[in-house]
C-alpha cells in the first residue's frame, strides 16, 4: 500500500512582499465564514491540507470574493462570466511595490487620500483601486475602454460605500490613447499602474493558458477539450493588443510625454524579460529623467514593473515636500 504523503503546511510563495497578507496557507475556515459559497468547492490536496482547484473558474471566483471581503473589507462583489479574474496576492504585491517606491529607501510609505493613484484598466474586477484604498486609504481613479467592465464596477462601489468615496471610474473612448481623455486638466496623480494585455492575440493567449493547465497537471482535460480556455477568464481587450505588451506599453510611454509635469511615477507591468530592450528603447526616446525596474515573484511566476518619471531628483523631493506641507496644513485645520 502506497503511503499517504505527510500533512504538511505549504510555504509562502516565493518573493512575496513582507506586508502581503497572503503569505502560507489560506485560512479556508475564515474565508468560508467571509463567504459560504466557496464552501463546496473546498477540498482536500494531496497532501491532506484544504485548497480548492485553481483550474476551476468558479472556484477561483468564490476564492477572491471570499479573500476580498475576510481581508479587504470588501462586500457583494462579483464579475461577469468571461471577465478577468485576477488572483489577488500577486495584484496587492503591485500595490505594496508601488507603496516602497513611494516611500523611497528607508523612508515611511505614505498614507491617506493625499496620494492619487490611477489605474489604466481597471476592469470589472477594479482589485488594484480596491486594494490600494483598503492597504493605505489611498484616492484612486480606474479607467476602461470597456463599458460593461465598468457598470460592474460601479455596481461593486455601490455595494462598497465605504470604497465608493475614495474611488472614481472613467470611461477611455480612444483605442488609440492611454492617459489622454481621462487625464482632466491641471489633474496630478502620484502614481499610475496598468496590467497591460501581455498577449498580441487570442491564439499567444490559449497558448499560455494551456501552459498554466499543465503547470495545473491537468493534461488530460486539455487532451480531451473539455477544460475551459482561461481558468483566470479574460476577454479580447484585457488579454489581446495588436504587437502584445510591447506595443502597449511603448504606446503608454508615448502617451505619459503629455502629462510629464502631472505624474511623480508612472508604472506597469512587465510580464516578458523579452520586452524590455525595446522598452527601454521607448524610455530613452520620450526622454524619461529616471527610469527602473522592479522584480516581483509569486512562487515559480517571475514578473517586473518598469516605472519611469519625467522629473528630475530635484522636482521629485519637491513633489513629496509639497504634499507633506499639504498634509501639515490639513493636520492644523483638523
Amino acid at each position: 500500500m502506497t503511503a499517504k504523503p505527510p500533512a504538511r503546511h505549504k510555504p509562502a510563495p516565493a518573493g512575496l512582499h513582507p506586508r502581503n497578507r497572503h503569505q502560507g496557507q489560506y485560512d479556508f475556515a475564515a474565508l468560508i465564514a467571509a463567504c459560504p459559497a466557496l464552501k463546496p468547492h473546498v477540498k482536500a490536496n494531496p497532501y491532506g491540507l484544504p485548497s480548492i482547484d485553481f483550474a476551476n473558474p468558479q472556484a477561483v471566483k468564490l476564492l477572491n470574493r471570499a479573500l476580498l471581503a475576510q481581508q479587504y473589507g470588501v462586500q457583494q462583489w462579483d464579475i461577469p462570466s468571461g471577465y478577468l479574474c485576477p488572483p489577488i496576492p500577486g495584484r496587492a504585491d503591485y500595490i505594496h511595490a508601488l507603496a516602497d517606491l513611494l516611500a523611497g529607501p528607508g523612508g515611511t510609505v505614505p498614507r491617506g487620500s493625499q496620494i492619487r493613484l490611477l489605474d489604466i484598466g481597471t476592469g470589472a474586477n477594479l482589485v488594484y483601486p480596491l486594494l490600494a484604498h483598503a492597504e493605505y486609504g489611498w484616492d484612486c481613479v480606474g479607467s476602461d475602454i470597456d463599458l460593461p467592465a465598468l457598470d460592474n464596477a460601479q455596481a461593486i462601489l455601490e455595494a462598497n460605500p465605504s470604497f465608493a468615496a475614495y474611488i472614481a471610474l472613467r470611461h477611455q473612448t480612444r483605442d488609440d490613447a492611454m492617459f489622454s481623455g481621462i487625464w482632466q486638466k491641471g489633474e496630478r496623480f502620484d502614481l499610475t499602474l496598468c496590467n497591460p494585455p501581455f498577449h498580441a492575440s487570442r491564439a499567444a493567449a490559449a497558448a499560455g493558458s494551456e501552459r498554466k493547465w499543465r503547470n495545473l497537471g491537468k493534461d488530460k482535460q486539455l487532451a480531451s477539450a473539455r477544460a475551459p480556455a482561461l481558468n483566470f477568464g479574460g476577454r479580447d481587450r484585457e488579454l489581446c493588443y495588436p504587437g502584445g505588451e510591447v506595443a502597449f506599453v511603448s504606446r503608454m510611454i508615448e502617451d505619459s510625454r503629455r502629462f510629464a509635469r502631472q505624474c511623480l511615477w508612472f508604472t506597469s507591468l512587465v510580464s516578458s524579460a523579452d520586452s524590455l530592450p525595446a522598452l527601454q528603447a521607448a524610455l530613452r526616446h520620450a526622454g524619461v529623467k529616471q527610469s527602473q525596474l522592479v522584480a516581483m515573484a509569486q512562487g515559480q511566476k517571475r514578473s517586473r514593473v518598469l516605472v519611469w518619471s519625467f522629473l528630475d531628483q530635484a522636482a521629485r523631493q519637491a513633489w513629496v515636500a509639497g504634499r507633506s506641507q499639504q498634509d501639515s496644513r490639513d493636520a492644523s485645520a483638523c
